[in-house]
């Protein structure tokens, strides 16, 4: 997947340093799998998911208990799932997935980022074949009491497209369809899922100036610091030169 996708990794994971900004998106992401299939996780895996995401980020259980039982009363709104598209200064692709209570405000929010960075919105769909939507779930290797081989021939019954390696953790990608069907088949084979989520891949990637870059991550970082904003993509190439000035 390559350094933006190591990229997109790091920034999520500064991002979600910022832990009541954290606990907000989880939040989000209960109510809205509690509106959609219920309040019990055994018959809910979106609900597992989220679950799964809120250990991982370490929100208390009393936080993640209390946020079922607010979002199954009737009298908790839900909110609608909405997906932004855009161009960044020298056409950089940026896809931004929401999760909001006023659309209005969230449109008009993430224009405005876009504008203030030299770049602009664009339409729904316009952004599609820059993009692949897979999805990936994080697992221990340590969880894991096969070997590798196995478990990647298991994997295959439930979508697995590509299996990465590193010390600590295996990483599955599957296609969007398969998610479930890939939630299922790890739970089956009684492995725990670290985390688990949709996201966007780039098919084509773009390198720009160390300077213009700098135009793309301050609209990164508007976007991301928006408590409607849940995650935000972008195809852009990271140079060591990139990398190496935002280090410091």
């Amino acid at each position: 997947m390559g350094r933006a996708f190591e990229f997109r990794k790091a920034r999520k994971m500064k991002r979600w340093s910022k832990m009541a900004k954290t606990f907000t998106r989880i939040g989000k992401d209960i109510v809205i799998a509690v509106k959609e299939g219920g309040a019990s996780p055994e018959t809910n895996s979106r609900l597992r998911q989220v679950m799964q995401n809120a250990k991982a980020a370490n929100m208390p259980k009393d936080n993640v208990l209390r946020a079922i039982k607010k979002a199954s009363s009737k009298d908790t709104a839900n909110y609608e799932e909405i997906t932004l598209e855009g161009y960044a200064v020298n056409g950089i692709a940026v896809f931004v997935d929401c999760a909001t209570n006023n659309n209005n405000r969230t449109v008009a929010d993430v224009r405005s980022y876009f504008s203030k960075c030299d770049g602009a919105l664009g339409t729904n769909g316009s952004l599609e074949f820059i993009f692949n939507r897979k999805g990936v779930f994080t697992i221990a290797k340590e969880n894991v009491n096969t070997s590798l081989d196995d478990l990647e021939m298991e994997l295959i019954d439930g979508g697995l497209e590509e299996l990465e390696i590193d010390e600590e953790a295996i990483t599955v990608y599957c296609n969007f369809t398969d998610f479930s069907n890939m939630q299922k088949k790890i739970e089956d084979l009684g492995i725990e899922i670290q985390n688990s989520e949709l996201q966007r891949i780039p098919i084509t990637t773009k390198t720009i100036s160390a300077s213009e870059a700098e135009k793309v991550i301050k609209l990164l970082d508007l976007l991301e610091e928006n408590d409607d904003v849940q995650q935000v993509f972008h195809n852009m190439v990271l140079t060591e030169e990139i990398l190496g000035a935002m280090e410091n």
